[in-house]
C-alpha cells in the first residue's frame, strides 16, 4: 500500500512539473500574426462601420493566423480578419465590434470581436487569441495568458495558453485545448454582449465605436518576480 502511494505521488510530482513546464519554461509559440497588422493603429478606426459579410472578398482559410506577440502587444493592433468577408455559419451569432465592461465583473475590460466565416478573433488587454481556419497555424488558439509571473534574464515568462472558440446555440464556447473543459462564455443580449469568465464573473459589454484612450497602450499584468 505505501509503495502504490508512494507511487500515485510520484507520477502527481511529475505531472505537475511537466505542466509548469509546459505553461511557463517551453518555448514561445511562434509569432504568426502579419507584421503590418501589427504595426498598424487599432485605434484610429470606426468599430460601428462593420465589413459587409456577403463573400466578396477573402475567406478566412486564405488569411494568416493571428497570436499573441510575446506576453502582450504594446499597442492596439489592426483587425485580423480586415480583408475577409466570409458570410458567418448558422449557428454562429454576429457579435462583431468593440465591446466595454458596464457592469459585473470586469467593468472598464475593452475588447475587439472579429468574426469572418467559422474565424472568431479576441483582442483585449495585450493578447490577441485568434481560433478557426487559417493559412498559418492549427485551428486552436496558440499563444500566451500575457500576465507575467516572472523574469529571467530580462526575458518575461508568462503561461502559454491553447483553446478552441465553439459556437452552439448563438453561444461562443471556449474549451480549454479544444478538448478539455468549458472555461468561457460570450452570448448576446438584446444590445449587449455578456461575457462569461473562467473565474465565475459574468459581466455585461455596450458597444463602442471608438477605442477609449486609456485602452491603446496595454497596461502590464502579473506579478514580474526578478528570479535572475
Amino acid at each position: 500500500m505505501k509503495r502504490l502511494v508512494k507511487y500515485i505521488l510520484i507520477v502527481v510530482a511529475l505531472g505537475m512539473a511537466w505542466l509548469i513546464w509546459l505553461g511557463w519554461f517551453s518555448a514561445r509559440p511562434p509569432l504568426m500574426t502579419d507584421p503590418v497588422t501589427l504595426a498598424g493603429d487599432g485605434a484610429a478606426l470606426n468599430y460601428c462601420d462593420l465589413p459587409v459579410l456577403d463573400g466578396s472578398g477573402q475567406r478566412a482559410a486564405n488569411i494568416a493566423k493571428g497570436n499573441t506577440p510575446g506576453c502582450g502587444y504594446d499597442h492596439f493592433p489592426l483587425p485580423i480578419l480586415a480583408a475577409c468577408t466570409e458570410p458567418l455559419p448558422p449557428e454562429a451569432d454576429d457579435i462583431r465590434g468593440l465591446w466595454r465592461g458596464v457592469s459585473g465583473g470586469h467593468v472598464g475590460h475593452v475588447e475587439r470581436v472579429e468574426q469572418c466565416g467559422r474565424r472568431v478573433v479576441v483582442t483585449a488587454a495585450g493578447l490577441i487569441h485568434d481560433y478557426g481556419p487559417n493559412s498559418t497555424g492549427g485551428l486552436n488558439t496558440n499563444d500566451t495568458e500575457g500576465s507575467v509571473l516572472f523574469t529571467v534574464g530580462g526575458n518575461e515568462h508568462c503561461m502559454r495558453t491553447s483553446a478552441s472558440m465553439i459556437w452552439e446555440d448563438k453561444i461562443l464556447n471556449f474549451y480549454v485545448f479544444g478538448w478539455g473543459p468549458k472555461v468561457v462564455r460570450r452570448y448576446r443580449e438584446g444590445d449587449e454582449l455578456i461575457w462569461e469568465y473562467a473565474d465565475g464573473s459574468v459581466t455585461r459589454m455596450e458597444r463602442l465605436c471608438t477605442l477609449p484612450e486609456e485602452n491603446k497602450v496595454p497596461k502590464p499584468r502579473g506579478r514580474r518576480i526578478e528570479l535572475f
